[in-house]
């Protein structure tokens, strides 16, 4: 499997560089790149411009290949969380439950 990097533009992106970095990316997989790392490391200014490269970069990754983030800097992990979106990292968001929601159910338990 052929591995190959991308990089995300710092300090973030641009107005036209999300559209750019799908197609670049499209284009990686179609010339035969099996997984794609998206290098963040030059991301010191992270926006929601940052949020929408990486969440549109992974719509453009399904089901086409690998594709992995590194290099994210604490903003830039923390503007993830922020939004509920880590999972772009490839990290699961741990949530607390719901209030008044319970995890199990027991046969005999009384409907609410």
């Amino acid at each position: 499997m052929t591995i190959t990097r991308i990089e995300l533009p710092g300090p973030g992106p641009a107005v036209g560089d999300v559209s750019l970095l799908c197609a670049r990316l499209a284009r990686l997989y179609e010339d035969g790149a099996g997984a794609v790392v998206c290098d963040a490391s030059a991301v010191t200014a992270p926006g929601l411009r940052t949020v929408e490269a990486l969440a549109r970069l992974r719509l453009t990754s399904l089901g086409r290949g690998a594709f992995t983030v590194v290099g994210v800097a604490p903003p830039l992990r923390a503007l993830l969380h922020l939004v509920g979106l880590v999972e772009l990292l490839g990290e699961v968001e741990e949530r607390e439950p719901a209030v008044g929601v319970e995890e199990g159910v027991q046969p005999d338990d009384l409907p609410l």
